[in-house]
């Protein structure tokens, strides 16, 4: 018998869906107390020291979403036999919603519906409006993953040309839908493109990564979509790009401030810096994995996980803890 343990009680009718997708031979408990000591597998994103130590049988460790925190990282050190593994249940909504922010963005899609809510028709007027057509334009995808590889997709069904870094590439690839390039290309690929579409993990390789320099040699006009992590983009930067116009616009998913608690959920800006007082910024709390099916994805995907242990099957999207993704 194949003993999990979920830390997080899923929602709803979530526990249910996922017995549903089980082999037999899987027994499965929920809830934040460890009743029993003997889970051979752990489901949860931040488990506790005394979880993972509680129980010598513990061998694998499902992160229920793609990436891997800080300070689950930092403890893992400690517990070199516990085999890590991502969900990328959330790949169709994340690639979706980045491309609503890249719609939205390139047609200034939002302060056209706040004027008009005014009763004001003058944008639809002013000539040249600030729409950018991207067909035929240049995307660059950073991070060829589940969702980077989705994206791309979508980026070339609007008959753009993709381009894409990946950290494991060693030599230009192509896939039939984009150039696929080692991660050291980047500086080469940025003046090529119009489109800077940020699917990467935050790591000690990735923070900072695109700063002023990099965000100045983009090609004209420039978009700038993140559903990675905010810290992978300066700050700073970013906003004076905006703010200038350097930058023509821009769609955000992932930020630099969240709300600390719930109180602070109605009153937290999620900038350093006031981005939503800029016209030329779609802004967006942090929704992408959302969506109306994201529990059966969630749920379905773990199944298919657990089954292949079960089965004494290698199980998919191990993460490298050294990497950090």
């Amino acid at each position: 018998m194949l003993h999990v343990h979920i830390l997080d009680l899923p929602d709803g009718e979530g526990l249910e869906i996922l017995q549903r997708h089980l082999l037999p031979g899987i027994a499965v408990t929920a809830g934040d107390v460890i009743e029993t000591a003997v889970p051979h597998i752990l489901v949860g994103g931040r488990p506790s020291r005394a979880q993972l130590a509680a129980n010598p049988q513990l061998h694998t460790l499902i992160i229920p979403w793609a990436g891997l925190p800080g300070s689950t990282r930092t403890l893992l050190a400690d517990f070199p036999h516990i085999s890590v593994h991502n969900l990328h249940h959330n790949a169709a909504p994340v690639a979706e919603l980045t491309l609503s922010l890249l719609l939205a963005a390139a047609r200034f899609i939002v302060p056209f519906d706040q004027a008009l809510r005014r009763g004001d028709w003058r944008p639809r007027y002013n000539r040249p409006g600030p729409s950018v057509l991207l067909a035929g334009k240049t995307a660059l995808v950073l991070g060829y993953g589940a969702i980077g590889q989705r994206v791309a997709r979508l980026c070339r069904a609007l008959d753009m040309r993709v381009l894409a870094t990946r950290r494991s590439q060693s030599t230009p690839e192509e896939d039939g839908v984009a150039t696929i390039y080692p991660a050291a290309a980047l500086l080469d690929l940025l003046p090529q493109s119009h489109a800077l579409l940020i699917c990467l993990p935050l790591t000690t390789q990735t923070e900072g990564l695109i700063g002023a320099a990099e965000l100045a040699s983009l090609a004209r006009p420039s978009l700038l979509i993140n559903i990675g992590r905010g810290l992978i983009v300066d700050e700073g930067a970013l906003y004076t790009a905006l703010q200038s116009g350097e930058l023509h616009a821009a769609g955000l998913d992932v930020w630099y401030n969240y709300p600390s608690d719930e109180a602070s959920r109605a009153a937290t800006l999620p900038g350093n810096y006031p981005f939503h007082e800029l016209p030329n910024v779609v802004l967006s709390p942090h929704r992408g994995g959302g969506s109306d099916e994201t529990a059966v994805l969630r749920m379905t995907q773990l199944a298919d996980l657990l089954n292949a242990a079960v089965r004494g099957e290698p199980l998919p999207n191990r993460v490298d803890i050294a990497r950090g993704y």
